[in-house]
């Protein structure tokens, strides 16, 4: 399955974006979808994820209550509504699609298929 992430621009702090994956030649069934990011100089970091076996949406502390992940599988796409932007948030933000259960949402390893990234700078 390959990815491909849309969506990703410069904002001022307080801002929005909203980001777009979706799978080409292929589906998401049967996969829990993730976005990651990496921010210069630190390592890829969990942000949100679907897990494929309750539909439900996970999120790393810093993001919640300001981003949403919601699976649309009529259009077989994972979007992440980013609201209230900060400048911490600023990264290279991946969608990845795997077979991660619930106790490994969080984990990068737990993704084999990765788009190309889509860069997020927030300014203050």
């Amino acid at each position: 399955v390959q990815l491909q992430a849309s969506g990703g621009g410069a904002v001022q702090a307080g801002g929005f974006l909203r980001l777009s994956c979706a799978p080409s030649g292929g589906t998401f069934r049967g996969y829990s979808v993730g976005w990651f990011r990496q921010a210069p100089g630190k390592e890829r970091s969990f942000v949100a994820a679907v897990a494929n076996s309750n539909m439900r949406p996970y999120y790393d502390d810093s993001v919640k209550g300001r981003f949403t992940i919601s699976r649309d599988n009529a259009k077989n796409t994972v979007n992440l509504q980013m609201n209230r932007l900060e400048p911490e948030d600023t990264a290279v933000y991946y969608c990845g699609a795997g077979r991660a259960i619930i106790s490994t949402i969080s984990r990068s390893s737990a993704y084999g298929y990765w788009g190309q990234g889509t860069l997020v700078t927030v300014s203050s």
